[in-house]
């Protein structure tokens, strides 16, 4: 049997990233995916790509900073498949600067959609799984575990959804609703650009001498939304080749 059979996962900033490769690794293992962005440019090709992969998928666009969007995507969500076992918490935005040189505008901007979204997204997945229980995944970052100077707001929103993934693990505990977070390193993402300086540097943070690849999170998603995380609640899981090991 496979590993996610008969389940049914909501997957934010689907559209690239560790958003559509965790909804192609969730749809081997047997999940119908439901994918969310906040663009739909390339929706057939997307939802293409997840059912290739031998699952049925729906493709919505999404605002996480809204609370009626969310409202929408999981009533959509349940029409087509009924109940939402998995939700996972991708999307998100990063944008340089320190605390000094960051405007309130950008602050605010980062803190909507990293931490807000999060919120959200931990909220109605709770609402609508309690039910039955599930899985909720947080994804956060090296940078919710350690500081760097140059991304205030960045730092702020990711450290903010690992606490706020273990507080909501312990609400969600007598519902059997797992909340758990995921803290990648540097992958090799549309996130990360295209800069051979840029890619240089970032590899050499990394003890492994590489970067990650989106499939490396997903492969510790998929085991998140498995049975087989069945006592793992408000912990947070590294994926970063060693970096926060230093």
């Amino acid at each position: 049997m496979k590993r996610l059979e008969g389940k049914t996962a909501l997957i934010t900033g689907g559209a690239s990233g560790i958003g559509l490769a965790s909804g192609i690794r969730f749809a081997q293992e047997g999940a119908n995916v439901v994918l969310t962005d906040i663009t739909e440019a390339r929706k057939e090709e997307i939802v293409s790509q997840v059912e290739a992969a031998g699952s049925k998928a729906l493709f919505l666009k999404h605002d996480v900073t809204l609370e009626e969007d969310w409202q929408h995507v999981f009533e959509q969500a349940e029409e087509t498949f009924g109940q939402v076992d998995i939700v996972m918490n991708n999307a998100g935005i990063g944008l340089q600067g320190n605390v000094e040189e960051t405007s309130y505008s950008d602050w605010k901007k980062v803190i909507d959609v990293n931490l807000n979204g999060v919120f959200l997204g931990t909220k109605y997945g709770v609402i609508h799984m309690k039910e039955h229980g599930g899985s909720i995944i947080n994804i956060s970052s090296i940078e919710g575990l350690i500081g760097d100077p140059r991304i205030a707001a960045y730092n702020a929103s990711k450290g903010g959804v690992r606490i706020l993934t273990k507080s909501a693990a312990l609400h969600a505990a007598p519902y059997k609703i797992r909340v758990n977070s995921i803290h990648p390193g540097y992958i090799n993402t549309p996130m990360i650009g295209e800069d051979p300086e840029t890619l240089k540097y970032l590899i050499s943070l990394h003890p492994m001498g590489h970067l990650g690849e989106a499939e490396d999170v997903a492969n510790m998603a998929l085991f998140l939304a498995s049975d087989e995380s069945k006592f793992s609640t408000g912990s947070e899981f590294v994926v970063d080749g060693g970096y926060t090991a230093q």
